[in-house]
């Protein structure tokens, strides 16, 4: 017998009714992560839906003694939004079917709307402390267009990952993506970056939060992934995800 070695995901979801989703995933300056776990927070959001997968090796990350899953789909009863909470590392030799468990849960619960917020590893300097997008044409105008201030486009180049697959979909179907890009330095928790997304997100949504208290916060999340990063290490090298941040 021929042993089915491609990797699953499946999405939970416990009645999820949301039309746009924000999303943020362990990448790149942990700055997406760290931005939508300080909306979950700040927002009193709970969980209504996870991920799992026999494809990565299993982590459950708890908070004061209680337990929780790596992937959350977080909401609250009087918000048409959900927050997509991704603290599992994805590699990109996997990113193809892990979108596809999003993308398939996403349209059984007729989300119109997926919002990315994502750290970019680049050189940059002070000037480009600030947040671009990348937008199918129907997010561009249903929430770009009109922001004050304006948010220009990323300049050339290109997305991979979960980010490129997501915005692939979104070009071949009613699914308007937009994907909110900021400069990280890639190798440490990149806290200014996160403000910057926070930022952003809360004024295109009309979200009441204050991103005071977000140093902090960042700081307490980027211990969390140090020690989760020190776990990673112990683990073989033939076991190990792909995991670019800590290259």
């Amino acid at each position: 017998m021929v042993r089915d070695s491609t990797p699953r995901f499946e999405v939970c979801d416990q009645g999820a009714d949301v039309d746009h989703v924000i999303s943020g995933f362990a990448a790149y300056g942990l700055a997406g992560l760290t931005a939508v776990d300080y909306l979950r927070e700040r927002l009193e959001l709970e969980a209504c839906g996870y991920v799992t997968t026999d494809a990565l090796p299993t982590i459950t990350p708890f908070e004061d003694g209680r337990p929780h899953h790596h992937t959350r789909i977080l909401t609250r009863d009087d918000l048409d939004l959900a927050v997509l909470h991704g603290g599992l590392f994805v590699p990109n030799s996997v990113a193809k079917p892990f979108t596809d468990a999003i993308l398939d849960w996403t349209e059984s619960a007729s989300v119109d709307e997926v919002a990315v917020l994502s750290g970019v590893p680049i050189p940059h300097g002070p000037d480009d402390h600030r947040t671009f997008h990348v937008s199918t044409r129907d997010y561009f105008h249903a929430r770009v267009a009109d922001a004050d201030p304006a948010l220009d486009g990323m300049g050339n180049g290109f997305l991979d990952g979960v980010d490129a697959a997501l915005v692939e979909r979104g070009m071949v179907s009613d699914l308007a993506v937009g994907v909110f890009l900021t400069p990280v330095h890639d190798r440490v928790p990149d806290v200014d970056a996160a403000i910057r997304l926070v930022d952003t997100i809360t004024r295109l949504y009309d979200l009441d939060v204050d991103t005071g208290p977000l140093e902090a916060f960042a700081a307490d999340v980027a211990a969390y992934y140090e020690r989760l990063h020190e776990r990673l290490e112990a683990i073989p090298d033939d076991e190990r995800p792909e995991d670019r941040m800590f290259n």
